[in-house]
């Protein structure tokens, strides 16, 4: 079943003006995409979706889990952690406390594989992250720790390649089929619901990682969101972006320093 642009548009207008959630931003290619996936996955046709949307309790949260992108693992990208522990670490160690902002965190690999390289570092104690997504059927995941038993060899691999010396099973414990993160990993992270789109600034951070979330958007959101992600910034504090993606705002592109150019890691300096 697929869906014409003219009916994503139909779609964006009414999801915005009942659930009051924008979707205007995000590029039409990949929303058509996972609409049309939407519609097989229930077996709908426009007007059933449609009908569900308005009329269906619990759907549009269900159809938000589909339609927002939750692609994330431990230590994705490798040598993006490598560069994080090798070229921004010792300046964050110069501070007393550290606040870090996973933004768009999914179920939460990302924050505890921050937290890993932190306690790695000595630095955990005192260091604060919060790792916030739209999405809150994918955070009730990242709060219990909870990561598929069968996706730790990968995960084992990805984390050996950042030339951390030791392995990652010291970090969680095996039950049923399922790896649990440790507490003691967990006890510095809060995960909670934040609308890149819509919300606004909640803290200011040592360091932000917002990786492979502006690919979703369209250029003049992109603009909107490179300006929050700023505006949570602290003075010479860190912006990682991924590697698909860069820092195109002109307007902000002087108040950042290029860190590593390939994995697209900046400071704030103005």
């Amino acid at each position: 079943m697929g869906i014409s642009f003219e009916n994503l548009e139909e779609l964006i207008e009414l999801i915005n003006h009942v659930h009051g959630f924008d979707l205007r931003g995000y590029t039409r290619a990949s929303l058509k995409r996972r609409v049309a996936h939407i519609m097989e996955l229930y077996r709908l046709d426009f007007n059933n979706l449609k009908d569900n949307l308005v009329n269906t309790s619990g759907f549009f949260n269900r159809f938000l889990t589909e339609v927002t992108v939750n692609v994330t693992e431990l230590f994705r990208d490798p040598a993006f952690y490598a560069a994080l522990r090798e070229e921004v670490f010792p300046y964050l160690a110069t501070f007393p406390h550290i606040k870090l902002w996973s933004a768009g965190c999914s179920s939460g690999e990302e924050a505890y594989s921050l937290a890993i390289l932190l306690k790695k570092q000595g630095l955990y104690e005192r260091s604060f992250i919060y790792g916030t997504d739209i999405n809150s059927k994918v955070l009730e995941r990242a709060k219990q720790g909870i990561i598929d038993l069968r996706k730790m060899k990968e995960y084992s691999d990805n984390y050996l390649q950042t030339e951390s010396g030791e392995s990652l099973s010291e970090y969680y414990t095996v039950r049923y089929d399922a790896a649990i993160m440790h507490h003691e990993l967990r006890k510095n992270i809060l995960f909670s619901i934040h609308n890149l789109v819509s919300d606004g600034v909640f803290n200011e951070f040592q360091l932000i990682t917002c990786r492979n979330v502006l690919i979703y958007f369209d250029l003049t959101l992109q603009q909107r969101v490179l300006k929050l992600l700023y505006e949570s910034l602290a003075m010479f504090g860190f912006l990682c972006l991924g590697t698909k993606e860069s820092l195109r705002s002109e307007q902000l592109k002087h108040k950042f320093r290029l860190i590593n150019k390939k994995q697209n890691i900046y400071q704030k300096i103005a």
